[in-house]
């Protein structure tokens, strides 16, 4: 019987080894944590990143934080080509036209020299310097919409450039909960297979029941699953925070790790003051309102003249020359002209009117905007400061949760050997410290994502 005893659990230490998180790793080399060594001897030592350093990767690679930018450069431009549109325009015009000649006899019978009498002459050259006005009021309530709208794509920028600062906030912080929730998975693998030897161990004295040998290895096994898991989730959690700021495939980096550094919450005064200052949500629906303000007013200018003034100088002559020579003398062929054009509209069918209409309903439409705009950022003001006080309220209990849960397991343990707790006391306290770990984890990212949503309100990210 002792020799059979012996045996079992020479088999049971044996599976304990080969089980072991050492012998795992030895073996299918896929934690995150060995994988990003070996490439850091290939590629160098791993890059060391903060989190601002991680947000400017993040705003000069990210697609879609460019593409809001880009969207913000090209309304600058749009706004610059609409201002230019109404300064004096120069021009340099050249031109030559030749006429069928009407023949001599025909010149001489009816003194026309040309067949074609629109022209000047047989042979006509210009060349001329033109400079072009238009005073129209339609123009200029152009160039104050394209102004607006603008506005509009560089708040609309400052809407993407918070956002992502939310998107990194907690990439970053997932990477760092993550290492920390491996370290914790680590040492409920260990503490597994603690536990079994101890419950071996208690077996061949004939203390315990084989059942709790049973309920070790099985509650062994499933820290081992857990390990793994968390070996994957940290995995995963650097591959989705690497693409988020690389522009190129690396995970040869580590993460300045301050999860569970101390941050102060801003008062409620302060967030509603910055908000009610910094809020791009309001000024984007603002300069909305006005973009349709001046789309009105340009519907409306279809009814009033606009005015066009030209003055040409230059050469509009027989010859391609400054003088022309006539006998002995010499005559200039530099002139100037002045055009002006009054136009005065009178009738379209009514297209004037079906377009201020049109711009009446996009204006009605930009001040509901606005409206719904105001009323979600009071909500949101509420809401997102709730939820960022909640989880700091919440941060002390978790970490004194989690202590109590370390302590709680260590004496379970104690008292299991000791024979005055069960097997199950046991498994229970291992199971309640891997969960109050992984909570105080998540609690700290929350605050940390509760905090970056709100400098999506107002403006200002709060760091330790």
């Amino acid at each position: 019987m002792n020799s059979a005893l012996m045996l079992r659990t020479s088999l049971f230490l044996a599976a304990a080894f080969l089980l072991s998180p050492e012998a795992g790793l030895a073996q299918d080399q896929t934690p995150l944590a060995g994988t990003g060594n070996q490439q850091g001897t290939a590629q160098g030592a791993p890059i060391r990143l903060t989190l601002q350093d991680a947000l400017n990767l993040a705003r000069k690679n990210n697609t879609q934080y460019q593409a809001a930018v880009t969207t913000a450069g090209l309304a600058r431009e749009d706004r610059t080509q609409a201002r230019d549109a109404l300064l004096p325009s120069v021009a340099y015009n050249n031109s030559a036209i030749y006429t069928q000649g009407a023949g001599a006899t025909q010149a001489k019978n009816t003194g026309f020299p040309v067949v074609f009498i629109a022209n000047n002459a047989v042979h006509e050259y210009v060349s001329q310097a033109n400079i072009h006005e238009a005073i129209d009021v339609a123009s200029v309530a152009a160039w104050r919409r394209v102004s607006a709208a603008a506005a509009v794509a560089r708040a609309q920028a400052e809407i993407a450039s918070r956002g992502l600062v939310v998107t990194i906030v907690q990439g970053f912080y997932n990477v760092a909960a993550a290492q920390h929730k491996l370290e914790t998975a680590k040492r409920g693998a260990d503490e597994g297979d603690r536990f079994l030897k101890i419950t071996q161990e208690l077996e061949h004295g004939g203390e315990v029941a084989h059942s709790d040998v049973i309920k070790a290895e099985l509650q062994m096994q499933d820290r081992r699953r857990q390990l793994q898991e968390a070996q994957l989730m940290l995995l995963n959690a650097r591959l989705d925070f690497s693409v988020m700021i690389f522009p190129d495939f690396n995970d040869n980096f580590e993460v300045v790790d301050d999860l569970h550094a101390a941050i102060p919450l801003p008062t409620l005064a302060e967030v509603q003051q910055q908000a009610a200052r910094d809020n791009p949500n309001i000024r984007a629906a603002l300069a909305a309102v006005q973009e349709a303000n001046h789309d009105v007013l340009g519907a409306r200018a279809g009814y009033l003249p606009s005015l066009a003034l030209d003055y040409f100088y230059g050469i509009d002559a027989l010859h391609f020359a400054v003088n022309t020579a006539v006998g002995n003398q010499k005559f200039s062929n530099l002139g100037s002209s002045v055009v002006g054009s009054l136009n005065i509209p009178i009738w379209n069918w009514g297209a004037t009117q079906s377009r201020i209409k049109q711009a009446e309903l996009r204006r009605a439409q930009a001040k509901r905007e606005l409206s719904l705009a105001q009323r979600t950022l009071l909500a949101e003001m509420r809401s997102l400061y709730a939820e960022a006080e909640t989880a700091l309220n919440e941060q002390e209990g978790l970490r004194r949760s989690a202590e109590l849960a370390e302590d709680s397991l260590r004496l379970t343990t104690l008292r299991y050997t000791k024979g005055e707790a069960t097997v199950l006391e046991v498994v229970d306290a291992q199971t309640t410290y891997a969960l109050a770990n992984a909570g105080y984890q998540d609690g700290a990212v929350r605050y940390r994502v509760a905090l970056a949503n709100l400098q999506t309100l107002t403006g200002v990210l709060t760091t330790p």
